[in-house]
């Protein structure tokens, strides 16, 4: 069954080789008892994690059923140690956080096997501890820990029970108990290799080799029964459990790898805590950030209204008399030919209006206030997002005939008004009774001037009855389409040069694109949603190093455990899934309460500070996203650390 020829094995102490195996040799039949005794550092111990498919020998070679066993990889020996072995240590190793079911459980689902609980429990009762099944560990006395270490060796039916000083942390009543289970399960056909150094132990198998300084000294059979085993069978097995592929992310290996993530999370609260706190912060900001971002984007939106889709602004210049300005407009004055000139414009123009822009004192029953008066034409509501919400716009007839109606800036009814309702109510501008009809649209501040500061007034109005004037201070062009931009402000120019016989139109008038005006605002806007979002990023990135500390922590913590899952045949893929897990449950976590504080934050913001934000579903997407990939990438490197380790040195971690 077992054949090892000229094994050596050297181990490195602070750079001092020390000769473990030398040239060892032995074969072992299916059913036998072997016991492998000797003092300390004999050698029995590596022999056993040899032969247990736990250490790979230096030299020589080892064989079961004519394989070889040292050249398999490592998640083939993972595969035997699952499937051919058991192991029974002599420190026990269960599971501290885990329950006595949950310790036998572990073989049945790196096995990836069926109804597991049944099998365990199965396993459990042929121990005798059917009633102790919820309790863990630290509730077990030391042979109850070691009969559910049995029970776990033997539930995935193995070949080969290996038992490393078995009996060595028990009373003599224990070990008793014990030793009948081993002999037991010899006579039911398994094959039993012990490592002991009590004698009365030892007599009590069928077969015991003695060894000193890394060598074999005797090899005594005490009864050389055979049981009769098909060894073709089991050579076909062994060539299955070889070449099997098993994933380690299959649903049941999942559940059972979140259910101890989380007992690992919760057995070490505090500090579990303080490691989500970071990414709990840092999502927080991530959603609070982009709230305000995504609120003053909005907010410009809305502002950007009031400057009108594809705009252009029409303005007299001013001429200069030896050095000295004669003031804007004396150049070039616009009158309403000059309007209806630009409509023929086709096919660049869709609406062209008239403005006439000043100051005056608007005054209602005792309450009076120094505002912007606005002339304006009939297309201005349309072109600049004007048109009222509350009351109405004003008539052509209206502009026509000159009427005394306004339409109030909110300021304005607020200062004049408060509470009331202002339609239909007279007001004074400038001594002359205005009509209320209607309120305009909130506009909010652009720069250091208030918009919803004016009283709008037919442009007529304006002209001939307040302001004295017959020429237009200002011309607004809605073009048809943004990309006939250029041709319309050429086609615009060209006829106002003509028109006016103007050979330089540098300070003759101006012609603004309000549609700059919106790309820059807009690109300052992204600019400031990405500068948060950045900011709010690092802050993430500091709590997935927080998470990446504590999981190499975990590693440390765990070094023993970690040797005990490979033992009984976990992978790398199974140990790093585990420990992925772990990583992303606790972002993930974070991530879930940091989103509710980042919401609850924008709300406050909002409510204490007036600022304008909106949580969006991308943002919270991008936040959750976020913190998995970054419990994912900062869980990756602790990960990879524990499935890299060695299992025979992670058992012997202190």
């Amino acid at each position: 069954m077992i054949k090892i020829s000229n094994v050596s094995k050297t181990y490195h102490a602070d750079k001092v080789p020390i000769n473990a195996l030398k040239d060892v040799s032995i074969s072992i039949e299916e059913g036998e008892f072997v016991a492998i005794m000797g003092p300390s550092g004999s050698g029995k111990s590596t022999l056993l994690h040899v032969l247990g498919f736990l250490d790979r020998p230096d030299s020589g070679s080892y064989k079961i059923f004519d394989t070889e066993v040292s050249r398999l990889e490592d998640n083939q020996l993972a595969s035997l140690r699952n499937n051919l072995a058991g192991f029974v240590f002599q420190q026990f190793h269960l599971l501290r956080r885990a329950s006595a079911l949950e310790n036998i459980e572990l073989p049945l689902i790196y096995a990836g096997k069926q109804n597991i609980k049944e099998k365990a429990l199965k396993n459990l009762e042929e121990v005798g501890l059917a009633n102790r099944e919820n309790h863990r560990s630290n509730e077990l006395s030391g042979g109850e820990q070691q009969r559910v270490a049995i029970a776990r060796a033997l539930v995935n039916d193995p070949l080969i029970i290996f038992a490393d000083e078995p009996t060595g942390n028990l009373d003599t009543k224990s070990e008793e108990e014990i030793m009948k289970i081993l002999a037991r399960l010899n006579e039911e056909g398994k094959t039993v290799v012990m490592v002991t150094h009590e004698r009365e132990v030892a007599e009590k198998a069928k077969r015991i080799i003695t060894m000193r300084d890394g060598k074999i000294q005797s090899d005594v059979y005490k009864d050389k029964t055979n049981f009769k085993v098909n060894s073709e069978t089991i050579k076909f097995s062994i060539t299955e459990v070889i070449e099997q592929k098993h994933s380690s992310f299959g649903r049941m290996e999942f559940l059972q790898h979140f259910h101890q993530s989380f007992q690992a999370i919760f057995h070490n609260r505090v500090r579990s805590f303080l490691s989500i706190l970071g990414i709990l912060f840092g999502v927080g900001a991530v959603i609070a950030m982009m709230a305000l971002g995504e609120g003053a984007k909005i907010s410009m939106q809305q502002r950007l209204k009031s400057l009108g889709s594809n705009l252009l602004s029409i303005h007299g210049g001013s001429s200069r008399f030896r050095g000295a300005s004669t003031g804007s407009g004396s150049v070039a004055r616009f009158t309403f030919d000059d309007i209806e000139l630009i409509k023929g414009l086709n096919p660049y123009v869709k609406n062209v209006s008239g403005s006439s822009r000043g100051s005056a004192q608007v005054v209602f029953a005792n309450e009076n206030w120094s505002t912007t008066v606005e002339g304006v034409g009939y297309d201005y509501g349309k072109m600049r997002s004007t048109i009222p919400n509350i009351g109405r716009w004003f008539t052509v007839e209206e502009i026509t005939k000159r009427d005394k109606v306004a339409i109030l800036g909110i300021t304005v009814v607020n200062k004049l008004f408060g509470s009331q309702n202002p339609i239909g109510k007279e007001i004074k501008l400038n001594r002359i009774n205005f009509r209320v009809i209607g309120i305009a649209p909130e506009k909010g501040s652009g720069g250091w001037r208030d918009q919803d500061d004016v009283v709008y007034i037919p442009l007529t109005t304006a002209m001939y009855r307040v302001m004295g004037q017959n020429y237009l201070g200002q011309i607004y062009v809605e073009v048809a389409d943004v990309a006939l931009m250029d041709q319309a402000k050429e086609a615009i120019k060209s006829l106002i040069m003509k028109r006016h016989r103007l050979y330089n139109d540098e300070d003759s008038f101006g012609i603004h694109d309000m549609s700059e005006i919106q790309e820059m605002l807009t690109s300052t806007t992204q600019t400031m949603s990405i500068l948060l979002g950045c900011i709010a990023a690092i802050s993430l990135l500091v709590g997935g190093i927080g998470i990446m500390n504590i999981m190499l922590v975990s590693v440390t913590e765990r070094t023993r455990e970690i040797g005990l899952r490979k033992a009984i045949g976990a992978t790398k893929k199974d140990i790093m899934s585990q420990f992925l897990i772990e990583s992303v449950a606790m972002t993930f976590s974070g991530g879930i309460i940091g989103i509710l504080l980042g919401i609850g934050a924008a709300f406050l913001m909002a409510s204490v500070f007036g600022w304008a934000t909106k949580v969006s579903f991308f943002s919270i997407i991008l936040s959750t996203t976020f913190s998995i990939a970054v419990g994912i990438g900062f869980g990756l490197w602790p990960a990879k650390k524990a499935a890299q380790l060695n299992p025979i040195e992670a058992l012997r971690f202190e």
